[in-house]
């Protein structure tokens, strides 16, 4: 194999133009790591927000950013026995703890790598392993959502929402999302069983209408702001709220208190188990991804430009970037301004 790699590199904080294409050596292989050559990986809100520069302080440039990985196993360390050459693998890097994703090899420590899911292509694959770590993290391990119990999904139409639809059915819950009107089919035929839209409905009173007063055992929040701001006001009792969204303004929790409820706040902490409890999923035709943006690696700044303006371009779902040159372009194109 070549000992370069071609891969996208983060000059400066700043917009989508601080990326530049370089070539950089293939790091090493230590005893418990493996080297993959990408297929495809993914574009996450927190790439860009750590395109922009929120999180500069633990991220020194320049630097290969990046949070998901699909492809295949090039060459293992002396110590790893969990994979050989060959083998096909997904994963997300360890965020802010060395390179990511953003290129066409990446070597990771094997205990955060799992094994790709048979019946999905590298592209899909990729489009799951940051999302789907984070939702099960969220409504599976903090929120502990059982058989039988409602959730309030915010944004189900986003690439966050269209999974944490499809893993709380599974569960056997009752979903309730928000999404805008010309969405109600699409998450619905993810699984949501009522759809309220929040461009023209206030949902704390839709919810409650919908639960006939009760209120949701879980709300899954991947908006912020005003949203989780107003989530306690449609808690049943002991209700649990859980969120993935920096908290940039005070929070008044005297509803909450008033409820008993508990808050969870998720930065997704990465292992083979939850990839694993998801590949189940996914084999069993329970999950399945959805993605609305493939580009090539050389496009992957516009890639970053597509993510951030898609509320104008009806995206649904992920933005995927095809590494191996495989996959057929998709750009949704971008509305006029109202």
């Amino acid at each position: 194999m070549s000992d370069t790699m071609k891969a996208v590199v983060l000059t400066r904080f700043g917009g989508p133009d601080a990326f530049e294409i370089q070539t950089l050596p293939v790091p090493s292989v230590g005893s418990r790591q493996v080297r993959v050559r990408v297929h495809a990986t993914a574009i996450n809100p927190l790439d860009y927000q750590i395109r922009r520069g929120d999180y500069a302080d633990y991220v020194p440039l320049p630097a290969v950013i990046g949070h998901d990985v699909s492809g295949v196993v090039e060459a293992v360390g002396a110590d790893v026995t969990e994979f050989a050459p060959g083998d096909e693998v997904y994963y997300t890097p360890k965020i802010f703890g060395g390179a990511g994703s953003y290129a066409e090899v990446h070597v990771a420590d094997v205990d955060l790598v799992g094994r790709k899911p048979r019946n999905l292509s590298h592209v899909e694959a990729a489009s799951l392993t940051l999302v789907g770590g984070t939702v099960w993290e969220a409504i599976v391990s903090r929120a502990g959502l059982r058989v039988g119990e409602t959730i309030l999904i915010h944004g189900g139409a986003g690439g966050v929402g269209t999974i944490a639809i499809q893993i709380a059915k599974a569960i056997g819950a009752r979903v309730i999302t928000t999404a805008r009107a010309d969405n109600y089919d699409f998450v619905h035929a993810l699984g949501a069983d009522d759809v309220v839209d929040y461009s023209s409905t206030d949902y704390v009173d839709a919810v409650g209408a919908l639960t006939g007063g009760r209120g949701v055992d879980v709300v899954f929040d991947t908006i912020g702001g005003d949203t989780l701001t107003r989530s306690p006001l449609v808690l049943a009792p002991f209700g649990r709220v859980v969120s993935i969204v920096d908290i940039a303004a005070p929070q008044n929790l005297i509803e909450a208190w008033g409820r008993n409820a508990s808050y969870h706040f998720v930065f997704t902490r990465q292992n083979r188990g939850k990839l694993d409890e998801l590949t189940n999923l996914v084999e069993r035709g329970l999950v399945r991804p959805v993605i609305g943006a493939v580009l090539p690696l050389e496009r992957l700044a516009e890639g970053h430009e597509v993510l951030e303006t898609g509320a104008r371009r009806g995206l649904r779902g992920k933005v995927a970037i095809d590494v191996s040159g495989e996959a057929e372009t998709i750009v949704p194109p971008l509305a006029a301004a109202a």
